[in-house]
């Protein structure tokens, strides 16, 4: 009878009453899906603004053991994966608690950088996971814009303001800094992996840094993942089977860009007539190339 109403009793008094009580271990659980960047309209978008109140939620959870991530994601943005990254392990760091990745569908590109947080990442048989690499893409319109009898006129102060306009035809030099940047940034990432995976990582495989992704088993045996296994079940081995896992969810509010109605895409009544109209058709067609871009990243892995 005492340990039953021990979780309800002010701590001082649960010590004196029932000083035997230990609560069940809990493990915050925190969901981190999707494309990862800005937030737009008729898209949320995975950055750390939108996550970084549910990452806080959960490392303050009372009671909790672990952390738990799971992902699914096949990246975007790296600064934004970065900088969720950092925040994961700062947190870990200040409330002294493991951090467990599970992946999903996917954890590759951004994705997987942000999986490299926790402390021992997991993933399914069938999950793809690496893709460790930096990637720009793009299209060039200089023959359609001829054809269509478009003249392109560009001002600019600064030699570089314009640099890989799609309007105009490549330059070798400028082809040439956008390489050395996605070169820079690449091995930003390598030495984040190669930091948070340790001797696991079977850094001898020249595959692992080029791009290229697997299934869960070939992700097992090179270092990228830890083991095959489900965030429920592996909680129950390390905790016991009485373990609460606790899913942390963060509500936006409705008014929100990517949460709903954005406000690009429904402004304020003022605008209504031409304003309105142009103002609807901008935020259609921003979203419908937000959606064939995520249609993109995602098809990429065969999802």
């Amino acid at each position: 009878m005492k340990n039953l109403i021990a979780p309800f009793l002010p701590a001082p008094l649960r010590k004196h009453i029932a000083p035997d009580w230990t609560p069940r271990p809990v493990v915050a659980v925190v969901r981190l899906s999707g494309i990862i960047g800005p937030t737009q309209p008729l898209r949320g978008g995975l950055n750390l603004a939108a996550v970084a109140p549910a990452l806080e939620a959960a490392f303050s959870m009372k009671h909790a053991r672990a952390v738990a991530l799971i992902v699914n994601s096949p990246g975007g943005s790296p600064v934004q994966s970065s900088l969720i990254y950092k925040r994961i392990r700062a947190l870990a760091e200040e409330k002294s608690l493991p951090v467990y990745a599970f992946a999903e569908d996917v954890a590759a590109s951004g994705g997987y950088m942000i999986a490299c947080a926790a402390d021992e990442i997991y993933a399914d048989e069938s999950s793809v996971i690496g893709s460790i690499g930096v990637v720009s893409a793009g299209f060039g319109f200089t023959g359609l814009i001829e054809k269509l009898g478009v003249e392109r006129r560009v001002h600019t102060s600064g030699e570089s303001k314009a640099m890989l306009d799609p309007f105009q035809p490549e330059k070798p030099d400028e082809v040439a800094r956008l390489e050395a940047l996605q070169q820079e940034v690449h091995e930003n990432f390598k030495s984040l992996v190669r930091k948070a995976r340790g001797e696991r990582l079977k850094a001898d495989d020249p595959a692992i840094f080029s791009g290229e992704f697997w299934a869960g088993s070939g992700a097992l045996a090179r270092g990228l993942i830890d083991g095959l296994a489900d965030l429920r079940s592996h909680m129950r081995g390390l905790y016991g089977d009485k373990v609460k896992l606790r899913l942390v969810v963060q509500r936006a509010p409705w008014w929100r860009p990517g949460s709903g109605i954005s406000s690009r895409l429904w402004p304020s009544f003022p605008a209504i007539g031409g304003g309105f109209a142009a103002e609807m058709g901008a935020g259609l067609a921003d979203g419908l190339i937000a959606a064939a871009e995520k249609r993109s990243l995602w098809s990429r892995f065969g999802l």
